[in-house]
């Protein structure tokens, strides 16, 4: 078959691999983790191995898929300009940074924010191996851009990246400061993001502040509803009680990476 492209599920390297036509339906897909193909119909198979064979690896098989899931039939069906998957941490600083001002302290600044958010970006994905889900710029009406949303046995969360600079940070209840900056409302802004991300997803969602490289941390008393990761290490989620099973958060991933739940 002519025009079949293969187009990623998510961010390089992890995920699926989709055989598509020109149309947008899939064909067949690639599990890496599984090594095996699922073609669809046995009358592309040749088809499907000529554009997957760069891609292909070690001891691969090829076959007809198992029966899908819900969230297999959502995902199948999903255009690529509306998953949200293959965004990569700091996506939207990007494009930011290249139309940016060269030296100003605007550029400066955007520069150590994506540095940030790649740090905390690189340590949510490790988490894929265990059974969790991760997605990088979510969009959130009125807010702007989640920097990540984690999704895995022990729920959902909602985490917003704050570059520490190596210097001391306090976090209050609406305000957080890093050294002797002007004072900012990651607190509020982290609140309502959760709270938006639990109304479209209808589960609970906890509000996350991750703190890159500051020296010291220190969190008023009255902060219990947001957790607080420093250093943004992943020890403090691997530890939480689980409260998902693999297709709940499969369902929930499938759902949060979709563009129109959040538009």
């Amino acid at each position: 078959m002519r025009g079949l492209k293969v187009l990623p599920s998510g961010r390089p390297g992890r995920g699926r691999l989709y055989v598509n036509r020109p149309d947008g339906q899939a064909v067949a897909w690639y599990d890496r983790q599984a090594n095996r193909i699922s073609v669809l119909s046995d009358d592309q198979r040749e088809a499907v191995l000529g554009v997957l064979r760069p891609y292909l690896t070690g001891d691969w098989t090829i076959g007809p898929p198992p029966v899908p899931t819900a969230a297999d039939l959502r995902r199948l069906v999903l255009p690529p300009d509306q998953d949200l998957a293959p965004n990569r941490p700091g996506e939207g600083l990007l494009g930011e940074l290249a139309y940016g001002s060269p030296g100003s302290r605007a550029r400066h600044r955007l520069r150590l924010d994506l540095q940030a958010r790649q740090r905390v970006g690189a340590e949510l994905d490790a988490l894929e191996a265990a059974d969790w889900r991760t997605l990088h710029d979510v969009p959130i009406p009125g807010l702007g851009l989640l920097d990540h949303l984690l999704i895995g046995p022990p729920g959902v969360f909602a985490v917003r990246t704050v570059p520490g600079r190596r210097q001391r940070a306090r976090i209050g209840d609406l305000l957080l400061t890093v050294g002797r900056a002007e004072p900012r409302p990651d607190p509020r802004w982290i609140r309502r993001a959760a709270a938006y991300a639990a109304r479209v997803l209808s589960t609970p969602v906890t509000p996350v502040l991750a703190l890159d490289d500051a020296s010291r941390v220190e969190v008023a008393p009255t902060v219990r509803d947001i957790l607080v990761l420093h250093p943004p290490t992943t020890t403090t989620l691997r530890t939480t009680p689980s409260t998902l099973k693999p297709p709940d958060i499969e369902a929930l991933f499938t759902q949060a990476r979709t563009l129109p739940t959040w538009t």
